[in-house]
């Protein structure tokens, strides 16, 4: 089999068209005839090597939705012809301490879907079965995709911090992260304050699920949620400052990001000392919150707003979001 798609062949260089032939299939490996698949920041990093462990020529892709067309010997619990999504990665090792607990996410031995290998802007992608979700029955495929990877990574600190309903909480920058995080938390039942810097946006953002918008540029609105919140999620890749946050944290609050801040971040030991407040973050969930994820968009309704653009003008969307036009997800149709 011949595999066609859209690759960068080094830094800053636009997609071209692009084939390669895969390795025979492994027994537990599965593969995926790709009908959307969504375009994450972290695509564009990935193009551009500003991580350092991009491997030329590269074709990106990783919030991938298609049907099975091949599978394994070794592959039991799935069959040719599901629907099924890959996100960031593509495979665990199975055997170490972390995915033996259930927390494959956090293998130190895991295959990134786009790292040193072809990902999903491909007319087939390849993947190790575990990491292969299930797209539960009924849900839109072609809004799904970004939930492989965007909703993921934030519903799954919001999960795992223990949120309950009853709480205030907060999100730093309403984009492609923060506004699926807007909705999540809505029909999660919490009182949602969201953080912007762009005032043009506070109508769709209070219509995407926020009970109020801050305008996080000015000091005196920060100030005004001083010691209110429990759990506040940073969704951006930039440096803020991070002491305005935590005091806007209640007693035993937690600062957690899942934006990419290159820079270190800082933060007062006394603004955390004081409160019994905690600063943290976190990757993509395991399969199986990957799935429950999707359970809970499903009985809700929820879905990331996208824009959709045929995979031949894949460079037309990556300047798109490169130019921050996105709103707020964007999706190739194969």
């Amino acid at each position: 089999m011949i595999i066609k798609g859209y690759a960068a062949k080094g830094p800053n260089q636009k997609l071209e068209e692009f084939t390669y032939k895969p390795e025979i299939l492994g027994p537990e490996d599965i593969d995926i005839k790709v009908s959307y698949c969504g375009i994450c920041h972290s695509d564009l990093c990935m193009i551009n090597n500003e991580w350092g462990m991009t491997q030329y020529p590269i074709i990106p892709g990783h919030e991938i939705i298609g049907e099975i067309v091949a599978v394994g010997d070794m592959v039991k619990t799935l069959k040719i012809g599901d629907k099924v999504g890959l996100g960031w990665l593509s495979a665990s090792c199975m055997t170490c301490s972390e995915c033996m607990s259930g927390d494959h996410n956090l293998c130190t031995n895991s295959e990134a879907t786009i790292v040193g290998r072809h990902g999903g802007f491909a007319e087939y992608v390849r993947g190790h079965w575990s990491w292969a979700i299930p797209i539960p029955e009924g849900m839109d495929l072609s809004k799904a995709g970004p939930l492989l990877c965007g909703g993921i990574t934030v519903f799954s600190p919001m999960f795992l911090s223990n949120i309950k309903p009853t709480d205030t909480v907060g999100v730093i920058g309403i984009g492609g992260l923060g506004h699926l995080a807007l909705k999540f938390l809505k029909h999660w039942g919490c009182e949602v304050i969201a953080f912007s810097s762009n005032p043009s946006k506070k109508e769709e953002i209070l219509a995407m699920g926020a009970n109020k918008v801050i305008n996080s540029t000015d000091p005196k609105e920060l100030a005004s949620v001083a010691g209110k919140l429990k759990f506040i999620l940073n969704t951006t890749n930039v440096s803020l400052d991070w002491n305005s946050y935590l005091t806007a944290l209640s007693p035993k609050g937690k600062l957690h990001t899942v934006g990419a801040v290159l820079e270190p971040m800082e933060i007062p030991a006394f603004s955390l000392i004081g409160g019994d407040k905690s600063v943290g973050g976190s990757p993509i969930g395991s399969p199986e919150l990957t799935k429950l994820m999707l359970e809970f968009c499903l009985r809700h309704n929820i879905y990331p707003n996208v824009e959709e653009f045929p995979i031949e003008n894949v460079n037309d969307a990556l300047e798109h979001l490169k130019e921050g036009k996105a709103r707020y997800r964007i999706v190739l149709k194969l």
